[in-house]
């Protein structure tokens, strides 16, 4: 998915070379009484570069995702494209309007009301006085803040806060979405207006759905390298490598993939249709099974196995586990083989799937034991792709109204 190329139109952000290193004082004094008694102490200090090298550019109309994980660089580098941070080396240029939201709520003052600060940081995003007070009620209606307008920041709960300081920004410029489930769909639903209209967007998250949903083109950093710039799905692939403790740089050499801490291992999988037997393609409207034989090198309580299948632009088009509330899958102990069943009704659109199976510790999620992909794909079959990601049987009908004509009398 790329943006509409401008040849015309030079991109609104490039970064060349940018590097920032930091000096971090390895002792400090916290006290006046430590000042006062060690004087001319000398302060040693370590040095940390949080960027180094760093080159991309951002294409007119872009939807540009920055992935990486805690202390990658990520907030360094949204701060030196700011202007916030100055960059040691390398060069950055910036074509147009710049409004950068790197913390929800900066700028707020909670001694202050909504309408106040909404009218404030409107003025600190480049608006006139008169401009930020007229879009005051767009803001306070799209965070559903109306009968707290008048209550100041400092009594708001921690998710008004979020509500209001996204939409303080999203009636000026970009942003990150946040919020409950409902809020953040309702974000989801400006971002999806904002990339639709050619708005360019710089976007960080941790969330790979979201990049997969929303970029054209995204960035891994690690340690403070760029370690891939492309599509935002091998950006995904590469970010859950590295954050499962997998080498980077090998993701290019796979075969199957594979992550976590081998405290379990998926030994084989596979597709069966309704009737058990192993297939390769299996027909729509059919129900159909994936099944996954796991082997416990240790004792295991309670694991999550969770199920993916992508389609070819590799998109997870269906998300099962066993990871549901109050559900437990067991106790299984060392040297002990499992066979995990996903069994649904195939309503595939019609092409080729691969599955993706993960196996982790009962909690976050993110203490892996196995990630399996790649082994094995399977083709569903239809008499048509009608162009949706699922083909779910629909009852269509056609019913004429009466024409109901009216008489004038001369």
């Amino acid at each position: 998915m790329q943006p509409p190329a401008d040849s015309s139109t030079p991109p609104p952000i490039v970064a060349e070379s940018v590097t920032k290193t930091f000096h971090v004082p390895e002792e400090r004094s916290h006290t006046l009484k430590e000042r006062a008694l060690h004087p001319l102490r000398k302060t040693r200090h370590q040095t940390f570069k949080a960027l180094e090298d760093i080159s991309f550019d951002v294409r007119p109309g872009e939807f540009f995702g920055i992935a990486g994980r805690n202390g990658s660089g990520k907030s360094t580098l949204l701060k030196c494209l700011a202007g916030i941070y100055g960059v040691d080396s390398g060069r950055i240029w910036m074509n147009g309007r710049l409004s950068p939201f790197i913390e929800l709520g900066v700028g707020f003052n909670q001694d202050l009301a909504a309408r106040d600060n909404v009218v404030l940081n409107g003025i600190m995003m480049g608006l006139s006085p008169r401009e930020a007070r007229a879009r005051y009620d767009e803001v306070i209606d799209f965070a559903e803040l109306r009968e707290f307008e008048e209550l100041k920041l400092k009594n708001y709960s921690s998710g008004m806060h979020v509500r209001l300081a996204f939409s303080v920004a999203i009636q000026v410029d970009e942003v990150l979405a946040v919020g409950d489930a409902a809020f953040q769909q309702k974000c989801f639903d400006v971002f999806n207006s904002m990339r639709d209209a050619g708005r360019t967007i710089v976007f960080v998250t941790h969330d790979m759905g979201t990049l997969n949903r929303f970029c054209h083109r995204a960035m891994l950093l690690e340690r403070g390298s760029a370690v891939h710039i492309g599509d935002p799905h091998e950006v995904a692939d590469r970010y859950l490598e590295i954050n499962f403790g997998r080498d980077p740089d090998a993701a290019g050499r796979r075969g199957t993939g594979r992550a976590g801490d081998g405290e379990a291992r998926t030994v084989e999988a596979w597709v069966e249709d309704q009737d058990g037997e192993r297939q390769s393609s299996l027909p729509q409207g059919r129900s159909m099974t994936i099944k996954a034989l796991v082997a416990f090198a240790v004792d295991v309580e309670d694991p999550v196995a969770s199920l993916y299948v992508l389609n070819e632009d590799h998109v997870a088009v269906l998300v099962a586990t066993t990871a549901r509330e109050n559900e437990r899958s067991g106790r299984f102990i060392a040297g002990q083989e499992v066979l995990f069943a996903f069994s649904f009704e195939n309503v595939f659109a019609p092409g080729r799937y691969s599955p993706l199976l993960t196996l982790a510790h009962r909690g976050t999620g993110l203490d892996l034991m196995d990630r399996f992909e790649g082994a094995f794909s399977f083709v569903v079959t239809g008499p048509e792709a009608l162009g949706g990601l699922v083909d779910i049987p629909v009852d269509v009908s056609v019913s004429r109204r009466p024409i109901v004509s009216e008489q004038v009398k001369a």
